[in-house]
């Protein structure tokens, strides 16, 4: 049996929109390295229980407030990225966690933002990861084949995506999912750049 390559990180980050394939491509890249691989939405659903409105009301607006679903997409999107920030230090408390006892991880998930791994060094590294409207409407068709049309929330990833991509424009690497045939090694290029 082969040795494990180790990586020069010892937190990954894949971040990007729902839809964009993170979850495959952490998996992926966890499974090369021996990592474990950490999901962001635990993490939001063990702070949901743990939380109220009035603590994080960003956080829990959605559950509050179900009409915000039919809001136009920058709006759905906006709400999105504040609970994004809202989220922050829960996330960053898991990566100095992670980083305090050198246990490598592979965090994926939409409510990451790039800049979670900006003035850590080089232990924490973070990509985004890029796909079209039509190629997020086709992956969720595939993942929930029976809840029918995905046009609007492929819309809400674009902007996300469009947001996440300026955000780390020239400090994070920005990855196109797409072909998924080297999607992994173009994510392990950038991570290990």
């Amino acid at each position: 049996m082969r040795e494990r390559e180790i990586p020069s990180w010892t937190v990954a980050l894949i971040c990007g929109a729902s839809g964009v394939g993170k979850t495959s491509a952490a998996r992926a890249l966890a499974n090369r390295y021996g990592a474990a691989l950490g999901e962001a939405d635990d993490i939001v659903t063990a702070l949901k229980a743990l939380t109220t409105a009035e603590h994080l009301p960003a956080l829990h607006f959605w559950d509050n407030h179900p009409q915000a679903a039919t809001w136009p997409a920058e709006q759905i999107a906006a709400l999105h990225l504040s609970v994004a920030e809202e989220l922050t230090p829960a996330f960053a408390a898991v990566i100095a966690d992670h980083l305090e006892y050198d246990a490598r991880v592979v965090l994926e998930g939409d409510f990451l933002l790039p800049g979670l791994a900006l003035g850590l060094g080089p232990r924490v590294r973070a990509v985004v990861l890029t796909d079209a409207h039509e190629s997020i409407v086709s992956n969720y068709h595939a993942r929930e084949p029976n809840r029918g049309p995905q046009d609007i929330r492929a819309s809400v990833g674009v902007l996300i995506t469009a947001a996440l991509t300026h955000r780390a424009e020239h400090e994070v690497p920005i990855v196109a999912a797409r072909p998924w045939q080297d999607s992994l090694a173009r994510i392990d290029a950038a991570l290990s750049a």
